[in-house]
């Protein structure tokens, strides 16, 4: 992402940058990402305009492209689901991880992470996040970085079309369709307070609706816990 940063003011058009190796990896809130070898890590550089809003739905494309890759290369989709609000879950673990920066100039770079070969010690997670999960360990499925790009930019390439062509509209009613424990009970974790209650959907603008026994909230960011 920082390569991302650097790079963007001189391109003329999206780009993905893959690192077979990183020493300084880092998810959401400056946390650290863990990356054994053989595990993937890409950053798109997309021109999205200024539009914050209309740029965080890409969250929601790229977890979509995610699922779609992860489908092709195992031929097993049942096994994925996608995790409000950016995270890719296999069999219940955190298989894929997304993060979304805005770079000056329109640009916006998404963040991929995949625990292709291994997955990191769980000693390094925050207590009751999702146990990582390896594709390898889960599937018996073997594939290169390289490869595993081909199929994720080409998945990407096709829902950025149908965002931008269709609007939200359509990437949101897929993206529920593969949704992690939609109609179930969640709790999330803002800064200020934790609710727990029915995930009821995703609005127009991607923010999480959860149900309480006294109301409905609408919830811009947080962390989900199951």
């Amino acid at each position: 992402m920082l390569e991302a940063a650097r790079v963007a003011p001189g391109l003329s058009g999206p780009e993905w940058i893959m690192a077979l190796q990183q020493t300084a990896a880092r998810g959401r809130r400056g946390r650290a990402w863990a990356m054994p070898p053989g595990n993937f890590a890409a950053t798109l550089a997309l021109p999205v305009g200024t539009d914050a809003a209309q740029a965080a739905l890409r969250s929601f494309s790229a977890a979509l492209a995610l699922h779609d890759a992860f489908s092709d290369a195992t031929g097993r989709p049942d096994g994925f689901a996608l995790k409000w609000p950016n995270d890719v879950l296999l069999h219940g673990g955190k298989v894929a991880g997304i993060l979304l920066e805005t770079l000056p100039g329109g640009w916006l770079s998404i963040g991929i992470g995949v625990n292709l070969a291994a997955a990191p010690a769980r000693d390094e997670l925050q207590p009751g996040a999702l146990p990582p999960v390896a594709l390898l360990a889960e599937t018996g499925l073997r594939i290169a970085p390289e490869a595993f790009l081909t199929l994720l930019a080409r998945a990407f390439a096709g829902w950025e079309a149908r965002l931008r062509a269709e609007g939200f509209a359509p990437v949101r009613a897929e993206w529920l369709r593969r949704a992690a424990r939609l109609g179930q009970e969640i709790t999330a974790r803002t800064g200020s307070r934790e609710l727990t209650g029915r995930f009821e959907s995703i609005d127009a603008s991607g923010c999480l609706i959860l149900a309480t026994p006294t109301t409905r909230h609408t919830i811009a960011a947080a962390e989900v816990f199951f």
